[in-house]
């Protein structure tokens, strides 16, 4: 497992920042990229620390998760803990059990007005570029939506 970063600033507040990355109507424009259907992505979310949260595509199937640690609006950290699919979530498996616990992080930091927005996701070699593809367009999306809206 590796731990790739990547980073942007936004001339935009840290709220503003923050509704943009996890607004019901903004998360499924800044996510398109990590689906590969490009049918649209939600997150469903109790917004509790150690409570169920759920990166899913328009067929209710990805991730299940929880949140590690928060502090709105500087920071989230998800702790990756299995797959849902066909509506059973799956977080015994052997090859859920080989990633479970990855964390992904994201933290807001104020520059006098700006935010500087830093992300990590922890991934097996192998999903590497879809990472880097989902998050470099994505993180444009974030920075464009933002600041312009």
């Amino acid at each position: 497992m590796e731990t790739l970063s990547y980073e942007t600033v936004i001339n935009a507040p840290l709220q503003k920042v923050w509704d943009v990355l996890w607004g019901p109507e903004t998360y499924g424009q800044w996510t398109q990229f990590f689906s590969p259907d490009s049918s649209g992505s939600k997150m469903k979310t109790d917004w509790k620390v150690g409570g169920k949260t759920y990166f899913l595509n328009a067929n209710d199937e990805g991730m299940v998760s929880t949140i590690d640690s928060m502090d709105e609006p500087n920071q989230i950290v998800f702790k990756h803990l299995g797959m849902v699919s066909n509506g059973v979530e799956d977080t015994q498996s052997k090859e859920i059990m080989e990633w479970s616990g990855a964390f992904e992080k994201y933290f807001l930091t104020d520059l006098d007005g700006k935010t500087k927005l830093h992300t990590e996701v922890q991934v097996d070699k192998e999903w590497e570029e879809h990472m880097n593809t989902g998050f470099i367009k994505g993180l444009e999306i974030v920075k464009n939506l933002a600041e312009n809206s």
